[in-house]
């Protein structure tokens, strides 16, 4: 089996008792794929240094999971990672134009940035080696690294959405960027529509041979093959933590303090692409609409602070905050608080807990290359007693998860009308969707990702 050098933005650098540094669907998926294949997880560390060096920290797992990272000079972070990569790209690729910022000192910092993963992730690379390049970050690094006269498969996935044509030619130096991206001989993205519009785009704006049925994209004598492969979660890992004793008193904790109400709950990073005000502009229309039920609903959001640097994210958080206010001060009792709003984040264990003392999971993004807290709900549900879960369609999960109660995140009338749904449906509805739903999250999970893309992989070129 050939080795796999994973090169990411960030690494989750394991600490005592190997126990990763980072969490989330990216930092599980990445971990599982190296337990299983060998090799070598590289990226930035987090930390500045006053000059770049690219000299390599190295730390080893007792998973076996080598770790490598470079630390990045201040005006790296600022123009590759807050600039180019989160200002520009992330809000792009987020269909929201209106904050995408073109600044030129961003690129070149991008192309920097790229350039000096290159460099220092190249010794690292054996002969046989596969190597897989991960999301927005590093688009053109692959390029990169075929300049520096490597040879081996090289594979990319996109774990964000890929903007419509229409949009994406607003940003300058398109065209040159995506032809960098055509150095991969496989690219991977979350769902069928976001491959069609990076299919469409490279045979609109670049003249590609592009055969929609199989992916191949053939451009100046290059093939490249592109397809979806939909990111699951890593089903068994995370059905164990509901055995733990931290999930269980993290559910006991959410069903006595709701005292006998409904429990509802959205777990979302604190970022603009995830919908919260909408989301909460549909609770309060549900409240308006069905005042009486005030006293059978209570919901939590758990929102995490991220890149707050950013005015877009500052502005975000404010605007969340504000309406939470206006919701609890207008339906507040002495003894009742309709919306519960968490900054800071959880433990898969607690996670597990308070989703299986939800009756509702409320995942609305505007715009998610996947979402995978959709799915660790659904995972974490009593079959017996299973809750409902409402889903955004603009989310990479609805392709797979159709058996939720999909809504259109910018209605509060839709979202109302399907909390009340929600909230009044009969257990044998729950049981029949949930078993639906779950047997997507079991059999499409993290393992079958990792699988399907490294097979291709080893086949591409």
């Amino acid at each position: 089996m050939a080795r796999l050098v994973v090169i990411s933005n960030r690494v989750a650098v394991p600490k005592a008792r190997g126990v990763p540094g980072a969490q989330g669907g990216l930092a599980g998926a990445l971990n599982a794929a190296l337990r299983d294949h060998g090799g070598v997880w590289f990226g930035w560390s987090g930390q500045e240094t006053d000059e770049f060096t690219g000299s390599v920290n190295y730390v080893r797992s007792a998973e076996g999971v080598t770790t490598a990272t470079i630390d990045l000079e201040h005006q790296d972070v600022q123009e590759y990672y807050y600039g180019y990569a989160n200002s520009t790209l992330w809000p792009l690729f987020h269909y929201r134009i209106d904050l995408t910022q073109y600044e030129r000192e961003f690129g070149k910092g991008y192309e920097r940035v790229n350039r000096r993963f290159a460099e220092s992730v190249l010794p690292l690379i054996d002969p046989g080696d596969m190597v897989w390049v991960h999301d927005y970050h590093l688009l053109p690094l692959g390029n990169q690294l075929r300049e520096n006269g490597v040879t081996n498969k090289l594979g990319f996935f996109l774990h964000t959405p890929w903007p419509p044509t229409n949009l994406f030619v607003s940003l300058p130096y398109h065209d040159r960027l995506v032809r960098t991206m055509l150095a991969y001989d496989l690219l991977g993205f979350q769902n069928n529509t976001w491959l069609e519009s990076f299919l469409h785009y490279c045979g609109k704006e670049l003249g590609a041979d592009v055969d929609h049925a199989s992916g191949r994209i053939t451009l100046d004598g290059k093939v490249t093959t592109a397809r979806a492969y939909p990111i699951g979660i890593d089903y068994d890992h995370f059905v164990q933590k509901g055995d733990t004793g931290e999930a269980r008193q993290a559910q006991q904790r959410l069903i006595s303090s709701c005292r006998r109400r409904t429990a509802m709950i959205g777990v979302d990073r604190l970022d603009y692409s995830k919908g919260l005000p909408e989301r909460l502009d549909g609770i309060a229309r549900f409240f308006d609409r069905h005042p009486d039920r005030v006293r059978d609903l209570v919901f939590i959001q758990i929102a995490p602070p991220s890149r707050e640097n950013l005015e877009s994210y500052q502005d975000i958080r404010e605007t969340l905050e504000q309406k939470t206010g206006q919701i609890n001060g207008a339906r507040s009792e002495v003894d009742l608080v309709p919306v519960r709003y968490v900054n800071k984040g959880q433990s898969q264990e607690q996670l597990f807990g308070f989703y299986r003392a939800s009756k509702i999971g409320l995942v609305t993004p505007l715009r998610d290359g996947m979402n995978l807290v959709a799915k660790e709900y659904v995972a974490a549900q009593d079959p017996d007693d299973p809750g409902v879960l409402i889903l955004s369609q603009f989310a990479g999960a609805a392709q797979q998860l159709s058996d939720a109660l999909l809504v259109n995140p910018h209605s509060a009338d839709d979202i109302a009308h399907n909390i009340r749904l929600a909230l009044d449906m009969p257990l044998e509805e729950r049981k029949e969707r949930h078993g639906k739903l779950l047997k997507s999250v079991r059999e499409e999970n993290v393992q079958r990702w990792t699988a399907n893309f490294v097979d291709d992989l080893s086949q591409a070129g």
